[in-house]
């Protein structure tokens, strides 16, 4: 373990190398240029963008309802996320809402009992008065949604004002010495790591007008619709056990519209942006973690909680590059 500790405040060139700059490479970039560590971030790309599946993610920083399928430890800390968020972007604190039709109502029976932190709603026109025709739904106070795109700049932003860039190299953990940090996804050929595929739809609907996210419960086609700014919303996600990179499916853009229509008939007008796919990388649990070999530092697993538990790899990575100190979320190859 005490190889891979690390002096701050060295003065050094650069103290860690971390490859790979989606959000979980940039948020351990400028944890640990918090910390006082100078880190040299690389990434062939040059940075965030149409590449990466954190360009596409929907941005929800909802552990309460990410509850009913995902292990504790995402509840735990992902509460923390919003703070983190808040350092660094705009943060909406609005809550979430889900909801069912009517002749889905057991889904929501179901999505209560396996989850906290909501309360039941039978009128949403206080919240969402668009959706008061949905007599049913959970809220979940506490919980908070961001524009991801916006954030990606930011967290560049942040790193700029301490003085950190993005190096556009190719880059392998091998061709650097000293400690490095590998956030390079599906690329970084993780043993026990799988793709699991998400489609998204991007439209602008600017008669409608909603505050939070909001999701709709279907036994076969779940959909969430999270709001950005001026009329626009995006729509998530598939789920697919699939290494396939390739554009989003007829299929897949027929159940994202047509649960949207179900939501709110007139998502049938709107005007679609963009659609995108891309593969997310998750262990068997689904939990993401900080795997060490070495000198290396691999930050993966993110699976479908990018924007939720990426602070919180970030901060054990750093925790264990600065002190020694093994969290919950750091296993050893």
């Amino acid at each position: 373990m005490d190889q891979c500790i690390i002096s701050t405040g060295s003065g050094r060139m650069a103290d860690v190398t971390i490859i790979g700059a989606g959000v979980a490479g940039l948020c351990a970039a400028l944890t640990l240029a918090r910390a006082g560590v100078t880190p040299h971030l690389i990434d062939r790309h040059g940075g965030p963008g149409l590449h990466g599946c954190s360009w596409w993610a929907g941005g929800m920083l909802a552990p309460f309802c990410e509850g009913a399928t995902a292990e504790p430890a995402i509840i735990d800390h992902g509460q923390r996320a919003a703070g983190f968020w808040g350092s660094v972007t705009q943060v909406a604190h609005r809550g979430s809402l889900v909801v069912a039709l009517q002749r889905d109502r057991a889904e929501l029976d179901r999505f209560a009992r396996r989850t906290t932190g909501h309360c039941r709603l039978s009128d949403l026109s206080p919240l969402e008065p668009e959706l008061s025709a949905h007599r049913d739904a959970l809220f979940f106070r506490d919980e908070a949604h961001l524009d991801p795109r916006r954030a990606l700049a930011d967290l560049v932003a942040a790193l700029d004002a301490q003085g950190v860039s993005i190096d556009r190299t190719e880059g392998r953990p091998d061709m650097f010495t000293g400690p490095v940090i590998d956030a390079r996804g599906m690329a970084a050929g993780l043993s026990g790591l799988r793709a699991v595929r998400g489609e998204m739809v991007v439209l602008r609907a600017p008669d409608i007008r909603l505050s939070r996210p909001v999701r709709l419960l279907h036994p076969r086609h779940p959909l969430y619709v999270v709001p950005r700014a001026d009329g626009v919303f995006m729509l998530g996600a598939t789920q697919l056990e699939s290494a396939d990179r390739g554009r989003i499916s007829a299929r897949a853009m027929l159940e994202l519209l047509s649960a949207a229509y179900a939501l709110d008939p007139r998502f049938a007008e709107a005007e679609i942006l963009e659609s995108g796919a891309d593969l997310r990388p998750a262990y068997a649990n689904n939990v993401p973690r900080v795997t060490i070999r070495g000198r290396v530092l691999h930050l993966n697993g993110l699976f479908r909680h990018g924007y939720l538990m990426a602070p919180a790899l970030a901060a054990q990575a750093t925790d264990f590059l600065t002190h020694g100190i093994k969290g919950d979320l750091v296993h050893e190859d």
